[in-house]
């Protein structure tokens, strides 16, 4: 994946403590760009950052926090939320904290993320953001309620932000991967007590996806290559929703 499509591009990646922000922060350091690791959790992104080396910076930020989101998002060229969380209940079962928990992190950091970034990205004559949504925001999951309605806001987030900034030259996309081998799908899979196996078997590829295969659309949305695309939500999901 080495190349230069981001060269002297600065590029913030939350969520890039582990699985699929991990993969995007690599991807994009590999292109060249200036990357910042942000992440709830210092330990992850500063070690990764260590390993990464020059270019790279850790940055521990919650993205709940209008205040720390808008020093993190100064003069940015890509940004790329991944930061989320999930819930493993139906909506009845859901506690009002969880729901709340669930929609601070995915919809609202989402949201303060770009509303700070834009700005800095119209100041520097462009840019480009890529939204982690999920075919949980398109397609109704089992006992997803709260992951499920959090999801579908950050796609219609990015929709809108597409229109609303078109004209900036700042383009807004998102990415919706299906299930995918990851530290936090494993971490759901013990919550419910299901098997990486029986989430294998519904997939009509026969396997789940990887964070290195996200990250590749990520790359190409966030990168020149898609200019002519804003506003979309990229599915990745092995043939999930169209079975």
């Amino acid at each position: 994946m080495a190349g230069e499509r981001f060269t002297a591009k600065r590029a913030l990646v939350t969520g890039a403590g582990s699985g699929i922000g991990e993969a995007v922060a690599r991807a994009l350091h590999a292109e060249g760009a200036e990357v910042l690791l942000a992440d709830v959790r210092a330990e992850p992104v500063e070690a990764i950052a260590a390993e990464l080396g020059e270019r790279a910076t850790p940055v521990t930020l919650d993205v709940r926090d209008e205040q720390a989101v808008r020093r993190a998002t100064a003069d940015l060229d890509v940004l790329a939320n991944v930061a989320g969380i999930g819930s493993t209940t139906t909506a009845p079962e859901t506690a009002l904290d969880t729901w709340e928990d669930v929609f601070a992190v995915n919809a609202r950091g989402t949201f303060l993320c770009c509303k700070h970034a834009i700005p800095a990205m119209v100041a520097r004559g462009g840019g480009s953001i890529v939204n982690m949504g999920s075919v949980a925001g398109l397609v109704g999951l089992r006992n997803r309620a709260a992951y499920c309605a959090s999801k579908g806001a950050v796609v219609a987030l990015t929709r809108a932000l597409a229109i609303d900034h078109v004209a900036d030259g700042v383009r807004v996309n998102a990415v919706c991967p299906g299930t995918v081998d990851s530290p936090w799908v494993r971490r759901l899979v013990e919550d419910v007590g299901e098997s990486l196996d029986a989430l294998r078997a519904r997939q009509p590829m026969g396997r789940l996806g990887t964070p290195d295969e996200i990250a590749a659309a990520v790359l190409y949305l966030a990168s020149d290559d898609a200019a002519f695309v804003t506003g979309t939500a990229f599915v990745i999901d092995g043939g999930l929703t169209a079975a």
